[in-house]
């Protein structure tokens, strides 16, 4: 297997926590004293979270629900006005991203190859699954491919035999569900798993997506039984059956995209490093570069309620498009730099996760701008 580079979704912010991803293991500090394994130690309250990395957030009825370093969860039951931190969280490794389906359950990944399920809607989490876990899950089915004699199931057996040999040590980077029993993760090497029973068990789709060379997977989006996975290296894929099987869609840029996003009839938005942003009118067959005036990446995107399209960068630029992501308006506001994530609140607010914690921009924000882009119509296939 290729060595991990770095995992280009948010770790420019997030570089400083890296090494925590290789900490999964206990460890001996100086006297010989054993530093607890961080996925057996549990969070810790800081008054200083709600100003800390944060990676993700989303919206859990009328709740939010943020995530970020340190297993921090932190909740705001005032439209993001005010934060406080969940009272349990059974893990201190950083945490990348999290999604309710209700107001009540949710589940969030990160590193360690950790998967947190929450019933009471954030309040307290139980671990579901770990990167040893996991190991094994992808091992066992490819071992299981191989044994059926499958094209490049040895292959995948020799790598995923790796996997377990490491040890917990590759995060999940993605996660979201369909409803309380089916949900996917997806994360580095090209990790990718699905549940059928709520994350009590879990089912390898290594084998199903055709994604030999094991490409970071920094996204996964689920409309229905469709499924846009986005990676490293320009990879997209997409399953129509609800993940028995997946298609590669061939893309002109082969930089990582952090995010694709499914847009009406059969539209595609791909975005990601230096600014890069692509779309598709024909499910990914002919692309056009949109032009965001100024190479700076792209590491966030969201359909608001309106049908609006929101995509976010690095240097604190939120860009909205009101026609189907063919151009896009900087809007008139800076909410900081290191943009991570966006959730919409009950009021129509934007609450924002960033390198320096979560920060909310009024619905009226939205009216003003600047258009910066449109579409490059040299589409390209």
């Amino acid at each position: 297997m290729h060595a991990l580079s770095p995992l280009n979704r948010r770790t420019a912010l997030a570089a400083a926590i890296l090494s925590l991803a290789c900490l999964a293991g206990p460890s001996h500090a100086a006297g010989g004293s054993t530093v607890p394994d961080l996925l057996d130690l549990p969070a810790r309250e800081s008054a200083r979270a709600q100003h800390s990395l944060q990676l993700a957030v989303a919206r859990a009825g009328n709740r939010l629900v943020a995530v970020g370093e340190r297993g921090a969860v932190l909740i705001s039951d005032d439209a993001g006005n005010s934060w406080r931190q969940a009272r349990s969280v059974p893990v201190s490794v950083a945490l990348t991203d999290v999604h309710f389906v209700s107001a009540t359950h949710g589940w969030a990944v990160g590193h360690s190859g950790v998967v947190l399920h929450s019933a009471d809607g954030g309040e307290t989490w139980q671990r579901q699954l770990d990167g040893n876990q996991a190991a094994v899950v992808v091992r066992d089915d490819a071992k299981r491919r191989a044994e059926a004699g499958e094209e490049g199931a040895a292959a995948a057996l020799r790598s995923a035999e790796y996997l377990v040999t490491d040890g917990p040590d590759k995060p999940f980077l993605g996660v979201r569900f369909v409803d309380e029993l089916h949900g996917y993760v997806v994360g580095a090497y090209g990790l990718a798993l699905h549940t059928a029973d709520g994350g009590k068990s879990w089912q390898s789709l290594v084998g199903r997506v055709p994604n030999p060379r094991g490409k970071h997977l920094y996204q996964v989006q689920v409309d229905g039984s469709t499924l846009l996975i986005a990676g490293e290296q320009g990879a997209l894929f997409r399953s129509s059956d609800a993940g028995a099987s997946f298609t590669e869609i061939r893309t002109p840029y082969s930089g990582t995209f952090f995010g694709a996003l499914e847009l009406d009839g059969d539209a595609l938005l791909a975005f990601g490093l230096r600014g890069n942003a692509w779309r598709s009118e024909d499910g990914g067959a002919n692309w056009q570069q949109v032009k965001l005036g100024q190479p700076v990446t792209v590491s966030a995107g969201r359909r608001l309620q309106d049908g609006s399209v929101l995509l976010a960068d690095e240097s604190g630029r939120l860009l909205r498009s009101t026609d189907g992501a063919r151009s896009f308006v900087a809007l008139a506001v800076q909410p900081g730099t290191g943009l991570t994530g966006i959730a919409e609140a009950a009021d129509g607010a934007l609450i924002l996760s960033s390198a320096r914690g979560l920060s909310r921009v009024e619905p009226d924000a939205l009216a003003s701008g600047e258009r910066v882009s449109g579409i490059n119509v040299s589409g390209v296939k």
